[in-house]
C-alpha cells in the first residue's frame, strides 16, 4: 500500500474524470492521498473533493505562488477553517524564490503566519521551497517545534540532513525518475529511508514515461520502483518504509 503525500486532486484538470483517477490509483495499490490546498478560494471545493471517497485527506493553506489571490484576512480565515475542520495538515505554503515577482516579505508574512497556526495546532505543514530552502530552515526554527515534509525536494544533502534534524520529511515525485537529475538521484540513493515520502503532485511533475502529459496519483508507484532501484532494494521496502513515515507524519489510519 502506498501514500501518496501531495496531489493537488481537487485541480480542474480531474473534473471530467476525478473518479476514474481515483479507481485507477486504488488499483495501483495508491490507498491514500493527502490533498493540498493553494489558496482560500479553493478549500470548500477541497473539503467537497475528499469527501467523495475514503482514504482523501485535506490540508489547507496559502501557496506562495498565488500571493495575487490572498488577503490578510485569509490567514484569519484559515485559523477558523483549520479549528472547525481538523485537517491532516497546514499546506501548501512556503517561499518561492524562483518566480519573478513574487515579493519576498509578503510571502515571508503568509508563510509566518502558517507556521504559527501549524504549532498552535500541533499539525505538520506541507512545504513549498523553491530556491529557498535555507529561508524555509531558518522560519522552522523560528517557529519550532514543528513537523512536516518538504514538497518536491531538490535541495542538498546538507540541507536534507537538516530539514529531518528538525522533523521535516523529504518529498520525492517525478523528477526522481529523470536520468538527468543525477543530483537529486544521488541523494535519494542515501538519505534515511526513515525521512522519505513519495508523492506525485498531480497534474503536475508527470514521470519520465509521461513528460509533458497529465500526472495522475496511480503513477506513484513509478516513484517507489525507481527509489527502489537507485537504493538497491525492493520496492515493497520502499512503499512499507514511506507509508509508515506518512501515516506517522499525518497521523493516519493504519493501512495495515
Amino acid at each position: 500500500m502506498l501514500v501518496d503525500s501531495h496531489c493537488h486532486l481537487d485541480a480542474e484538470e480531474f473534473d471530467a474524470d476525478r473518479d476514474a483517477v481515483i479507481a485507477r490509483a486504488r488499483a495501483a495499490g495508491v490507498a491514500a492521498q493527502i490533498v493540498p490546498a493553494v489558496d482560500a478560494a479553493s478549500w470548500e471545493k477541497l473539503r467537497a473533493v475528499c469527501a467523495t471517497a475514503p482514504g482523501l485527506h485535506p490540508a489547507y493553506g496559502l501557496h506562495p505562488m498565488y500571493l495575487e489571490r490572498h488577503r490578510p484576512e485569509h490567514l484569519s480565515a484559515l485559523r477558523e477553517w483549520i479549528e472547525r475542520e481538523r485537517p491532516v495538515a497546514v499546506g501548501e505554503c512556503g517561499l518561492d524564490f524562483f518566480v519573478d515577482g513574487l515579493d519576498a516579505a509578503q510571502q515571508r508574512t503568509y508563510f509566518d503566519g502558517q507556521l504559527r497556526l501549524a504549532r498552535e495546532f500541533a499539525l505538520p505543514v506541507i512545504v513549498h521551497a523553491r530556491r529557498a530552502v535555507d529561508d524555509v530552515l531558518a522560519a522552522i526554527r523560528r517557529f519550532a517545534p514543528l513537523t512536516g515534509v518538504a514538497h518536491s525536494f531538490s535541495g542538498s544533502a546538507d540541507q536534507a540532513k537538516r530539514l529531518f534534524e528538525s522533523g521535516f520529511l523529504i518529498g520525492l515525485g517525478g523528477p526522481v525518475t529523470y536520468e538527468r537529475a543525477q543530483r537529486l538521484r544521488g541523494l535519494v540513493a542515501t538519505l534515511p529511508i526513515e525521512s522519505l515520502l513519495l508523492e506525485t503532485d498531480a497534474p503536475d511533475q508527470p514521470d519520465s514515461a509521461h513528460r509533458g502529459q497529465r500526472n495522475e496519483p496511480a503513477r506513484l508507484a513509478t516513484v517507489c520502483t525507481t527509489i527502489a532501484a537507485l537504493r538497491g532494494i525492493e520496492p515493497d521496502a520502499v512503499a512499507h518504509a514511506t507509508t509508515a513515515n506518512a501515516e506517522r507524519l499525518f497521523r493516519l489510519p493504519s493501512l495495515a
